[in-house]
């Protein structure tokens, strides 16, 4: 996954330090635009993790214990479908041919969601809040590689934990019917990060330099973690 990052990774400027929408001025976050890949192939690789991510919610919905449930995930799904026909527009607009931009990743992406496949509903919530959350908020720090104008508008569709907050009630409401169940979601939680990270990691390490590739990269998953220790913490999880 992400092979295509090596593609571009070679004699690019240092990374820029945009501000967090929302945030304070001495909130910065860092920017990959410097280590973006071609435009199909990034909208291309988006376009199916999208895709891959509305598959599992919908799975999801499906095994909801409760019509409320049901309910409240389905729309978490038409989100991801938002986004994946989003981004697919965008390759449309470019003449480009939605599945052959995708075709290149979709082996890597389904091994992925194999690897972090839950074994439960729960599991599969929590893997859905986790690396969703996790690679859209990576996928945000390239578009600035992008033309402006389609940079804008890809930041704005793929914002990160838009729904979250569906599937933190569904896993908070679990977690006090049964507290016993929080100890091993939050293991679980754990778990993701870490594939999340190395897949991400191993993909944009093509400088040649590593010393150099590691004090870039370093700034980078410094807030990419951190994203990810506030969502632990709004399931009361320790990350």
């Amino acid at each position: 996954m992400f092979e295509w990052f090596r593609r571009r990774a070679r004699n690019r400027k240092p990374a820029a330090v945009i501000g967090q929408r929302g945030a304070t001025d001495e909130s910065t976050r860092y920017d990959l635009a410097d280590l973006a890949p071609d435009v199909v192939s990034y909208l291309g690789q988006v376009a199916y993790f999208e895709l891959a991510v509305f598959e599992t919610l919908s799975r999801a919905v499906s095994e909801s214990p409760t019509l409320a449930s049901k309910e409240g995930l389905s729309a978490v799904a038409g989100d991801a479908l938002t986004k994946h026909h989003g981004i697919v527009a965008e390759l449309r607009k470019l003449k480009v041919d939605p599945a052959s931009a995708m075709e290149p990743f979709a082996h890597s992406i389904d091994r992925f969601e194999e690897l972090t496949r839950g074994n439960d509903w729960l599991e599969t919530l929590v893997s859905v809040y986790v690396t969703g959350g996790f690679l859209d908020d990576f996928f945000q720090r390239l578009v600035g590689g992008l033309p402006k104008a389609l940079a804008a508008r890809v930041q704005t569709l793929i914002e990160p934990d838009r729904e979250a907050a569906i599937i933190v009630e569904q896993l908070q409401q679990a977690i006090e019917t049964d507290p016993r169940v929080a100890s091993r979601l939050a293991l679980f939680g754990r778990r993701l990060l870490g594939d999340a990270i190395l897949l991400a990691r191993n993909a944009i390490a093509g400088s040649g330099d590593k010393a150099h590739d590691e004090a870039r990269m370093e700034p980078v998953f410094t807030d990419l973690i951190a994203a990810h220790s506030r969502r632990m913490d709004a399931l009361g999880f320790t990350a």
